[in-house]
């Protein structure tokens, strides 16, 4: 009769039900402490899970013999192999199949071959052994490793033991020392394996160590370290020595640490009982042995993949025996640890290349601006994949203005990250053609959209101008701004925010914001502000509370210097995020917070004039140039300027139409803008050595530092920057003259 499959609860694959009537003849009658057969399924699905787990198998099957005839009937099978195992569900005692021979033998046996055809490499069994000699056997069906080595022979001795006298009512022999009974402590193993299966990165696996195998040992400490390829064993996780031990066995060099060489080489364990033990067979490792605290080890081969990854050291801190079916436990769990550690080392290297690529994408320092200092801070999810498309940023624009933006890729992985990686070039690029925000949201809404029906973004784009004293921006299903004003006050518009990028459709609305001189501008994610137990508005208000609070008790606004401006930026990045994520350890969405102090252009600085639409305009623009540069102290720049402005006003004259106006402003470099009502594109051309014009941009390019144009509602600009003098430094002099702007 083959067993009817279910589904244990818990479990991380199908567990056959256990057939109770096959036991009616393999047990004695009404042993003393037997268990009942409700719990032979538990019994079994521990046994086997172990099992399937230990050998990286497809599936773990349970065999028990019939007393009348020998036969082997299959009581129970867990894995995800398919039902050509049920081909199993009968085997006569004479047959060739591994149970069969394990039980004849009354040893372990190894079927190399897919015998059953469902894409097994072979087939390991041991016999489960009762008082008269094999009464069962328990196989795995193994995937692509090989034959198991000896310490999961070891293991699976060690389980059939275990599950053989659990099921039959025998009672189990305790071993020597504090660590109590194999029964207890084989199902302290269960714990263990669905430990190691839900275990994520290295420290979660010696996390796991800690919590199931010291407690059943009586152990109080743990050392785990991997072996990396410069032959040095560098700690992962530890618990119960001081730090200074833990520091001095880091990066330990395992030529030097005679007390391991031997086990890592040999892939054999070692268990000292004492610390005389120790000092009499390790003499020169006295420097290790004085700084420990312990005892008693047992030093442990982690191996996977038929090598050996590491050591994992279980200690104690009294002289103590290890009984043979301690050491045969203890063997078989660095086995299983040993597996769990190369999954997560896997795990921790994808997940730091994920990770460097995603802060390889984001900016390395944001800039230092005439009209804005940044800080920002980026936090990764510390739970699930970690890696997410959050992105901020601070561009550069002509005549000192600010691009500001912050952005989130929907969901958490490698392409999200790419995905991030995409949109911020794009806005780069689209920034750098100085596009209003609705319009470089109509281009990226396109961009996103083609990704796919299932990406989206949520996105906030600011410019700043310093010289109208003003922020617009757009914002796409992305949180509200927030400001902070010179007076400490905090305010954030309430505005309709335009759906996500991708699920959007254009046009997108552009806002705008007063900006008085001295402001902060707060940007962030929703990873900040909304979480399980907070939503996004609760979350929001929490956040003007905490700037509120910075604003009253600090001068944001008073520094002494650029450097001091960042500090305190990067100061008040750390006060709200300390304040909004205490608990950075159990978030479940990155974070990204940005914040950027604003400063206005001083009106002494910026001046400008019309010009008229005809010929004299260029002299008008020299003019105008030779006085306002004597009035600022800039005679250096009168001549590249005339001839600038000079082009520039000639083009707009002869090509363009409409009203010509110049403005200057003084900042870090000399900005240069003729403004007129053409939306004609300039462009560099090559010009023949016969022809008498089409140098004139060529000329521009060669005496500005950069160069370039953007378009208004009514017209364009095109603007050039000039480097000042060295050491003259912005605003060196006072201007009361009246100007224009």
């Amino acid at each position: 009769m083959t067993a009817a499959r279910t589904t244990s609860e818990g479990s991380s694959g199908p567990l056959a039900a256990v057939d109770p009537g096959a036991f009616s003849g393999a047990r004695p009658a009404s042993p003393e402490g037997a268990p009942p057969d409700s719990t032979l399924a538990s019994v079994f699905g521990l046994a086997l899970r172990q099992a399937k787990v230990c050998l990286g198998g497809l599936e773990a099957l349970a065999h028990w013999r019939e007393p009348a005839d020998g036969r082997l009937r299959m009581v129970a099978s867990y894995g995800s192999a398919p039902v050509g195992a049920e081909g199993w569900a009968q085997l006569g005692a004479d047959q060739d199949a591994a149970p069969a021979r394990a039980v004849r033998r009354g040893g372990y046996v190894w079927v190399e071959g897919d015998i059953l055809g469902i894409g097994a490499s072979g087939t390991a069994a041991v016999p489960f052994l009762g008082a008269e000699g094999p009464v069962g056997a328990l196989s795995v069906l193994t995937g692509g490793a090989g034959e198991p080595d000896e310490m999961q022979w070891s293991f699976l001795r060690a389980v059939a033991a275990w599950a053989a006298a659990h099921v039959r009512g025998v009672p189990q022999p305790s071993a020597p020392g504090p660590g109590g009974s194999v029964v207890a402590r084989s199902a302290l193993m269960g714990e263990l394996t669905a430990a190691l299966g839900q275990a994520v990165t290295a420290q979660d696996v010696a996390q796991a160590v800690a919590d199931h195998v010291m407690p059943p040992f009586g152990a109080d400490g743990l050392l785990v370290q991997v072996l990396d390829e410069d032959d040095r064993l560098y700690a992962v996780g530890s618990a119960g020595y001081p730090q200074e031990f833990t520091r001095l066995m880091d990066g330990f060099p395992l030529s030097d640490y005679t007390t391991v060489h031997d086990v890592v080489r040999s892939r054999t364990p070692r268990f000292i009982e004492s610390r005389a033990e120790y000092d009499r067979l390790y003499p020169s490792m006295s420097r290790v042995s004085t700084k420990s605290p312990k005892e008693a080890w047992a030093f442990l081969p982690m191996i996977a993949s038929g090598r050996t990854i590491g050591l994992c050291t279980v200690s104690f801190s009294e002289p103590r025996p290890f009984g043979e079916e301690e050491r045969t436990l203890l063997t078989a769990l660095s086995g299983l640890v040993g597996q769990a550690l190369e999954r997560a080392r896997l795990y921790d290297m994808e997940h730091a290349r994920a990770r460097e690529l995603q802060r390889g994408l984001l900016p390395r320092t944001l800039p230092r601006l005439p009209a804005a200092c940044a800080a920002a801070r980026y936090l990764p999810a510390a739970q699930g994949e970690g890696v997410g498309g959050d992105w901020y940023d601070v561009i550069p624009l002509s005549a000192d203005r600010v691009a500001i933006v912050i952005g989130d890729v929907m969901g958490h992985g490698i392409a999200e990250a790419a995905t991030m990686g995409r949109l911020r070039t794009a806005v780069s690029t689209l920034a750098d053609l100085d596009m209003p925000p609705d319009e470089l949201f109509d281009r990226l809404n396109d961009l996103v959209s083609e990704l796919g029906d299932d990406s989206y973004a949520t996105c906030l784009y600011a410019v700043f101008d310093p010289v109208a004293r003003t922020c617009s921006y757009a914002v796409a299903g992305h949180p509200q701004p927030i400001v902070v004003h010179g007076d400490g006050t905090v305010d954030s518009p309430v505005v309709a925010a335009d759906p996500p990028l991708g699920a959007a459709q254009p046009p997108f609305e552009t806002h705008q914001l007063q900006l008085p001189d001295e402001s902060l501008l707060v940007l962030c994610t929703d990873g900040l502000i909304e979480s399980a137990t907070q939503d996004v508005e609760e979350g929001r208000a929490r956040l003007q509370q905490v700037l509120t609070q910075a604003a009253s008790s600090t001068s944001y606004f008073r520094v002494a210097d650029e450097d001091d401006d960042v500090r305190q930026l990067e100061e008040l990045c750390d006060t709200v995020v300390s304040a909004l994520l205490p608990d950075a350890r159990a978030t479940s969405d990155d974070a990204g917070l940005l914040i950027v102090h604003t400063r206005c252009t001083a009106p002494c600085d910026v001046v400008g004039c019309d010009l008229a639409d005809d010929p004299r305009a260029a002299g008008q623009a020299r003019k105008y140039v030779r006085a306002r540069l004597a009035t600022w102290g800039l005679a250096d720049l009168v001549l590249t300027t005339e001839l600038l402005v000079s082009e520039l006003v000639g083009n707009a004259v002869r090509h363009a139409s409409g009203p010509v106006r110049l403005r200057l402003l003084r900042s870090r470099t000399l900005i240069c803008e003729v403004y007129d009502g053409s939306l004609n594109t300039p462009r560099i051309r090559r010009a023949d050595s016969t022809d008498e014009g089409g140098r004139g941009l060529q000329l521009v390019a060669a005496l500005s530092r950069r160069w370039g144009a953007r378009y208004l509602q009514g017209g364009k600009c095109i603007w050039t920057e000039q480097q000042l003098p060295i050491g003259e430094p912005p605003g060196a002099v006072s201007d009361t003259a009246p100007h224009a702007a």
